[in-house]
């Protein structure tokens, strides 16, 4: 299943980040770089998701020097700018691979992409990898972990609810009983013609 490879390369990020821990640290992905390549996507979507999901620590730094500020702020917009791209290309990619699938006559479309899904996907396992580290943190109270891991079961079972929800889905888009669209990002603020300050004007 879809979910199950996604799953396992996204805890691969993970823990790999993780080894060093730095948001500066260099990248390399472990699958090749063909333009066709699911599991190459998928590293690098995640690995996008991992350094951002740092930067927004850092940032709330209460302490942080405001120019530090303001220079990792602008990170974290390309960040989201690369994420985004991320999105679509994982998205080109199913499109690619049912586009001679026949759409039934009857067949729906989806409120969100499968890209998205794997995009809420990715974000779901950082969130089950920093709640299992709250909950096992050994210089946090009994009440702290007891909490944290209540948490954690239900971001589990949200994971195998969403994993199901991103395989029917693809399942239904390769047997025609759904379709799907992509609509290119219309994000404005990263727009030098739609930004009306970047375009210089008050």
């Amino acid at each position: 299943m879809f979910s199950e490879k996604a799953n396992a390369i996204f805890k691969e990020v993970i823990a790999t980040y993780h080894v060093i821990d730095n948001v500066d640290q260099s990248f390399s992905n472990p699958y090749d770089s063909n333009s066709q390549n699911l599991e190459h996507l998928l590293y690098r979507k995640c690995w996008i998701d991992t350094v951002q999901w740092h930067y927004e620590d850092i940032i709330r730094d209460p302490n942080i020097n405001p120019l530090s500020a303001l220079i990792l702020k602008r990170q974290i917009d390309a960040s989201n700018q690369d994420r985004t791209d991320m999105v679509e290309y994982i998205d080109s990619y199913f499109l690619e691979n049912n586009k001679g699938v026949p759409t039934k006559i009857n067949a729906a479309i989806n409120t969100e992409s499968p890209a998205w899904g794997v995009d809420r996907l990715s974000i779901l396992a950082l969130k089950v990898y920093h709640m299992n580290e709250e909950a096992t943190r050994g210089n946090a109270s009994k009440a702290h972990r007891d909490a944290c891991q209540i948490k954690l079961n239900i971001l589990l079972e949200q994971r195998v609810d969403l994993s199901i929800a991103i395989d029917q889905l693809l399942n239904d888009i390769e047997k025609g009983d759904k379709y799907m669209k992509v609509y290119k990002q219309m994000k404005m603020y990263n727009d030098d013609e739609l930004n009306p300050v970047l375009r210089g004007e008050k």
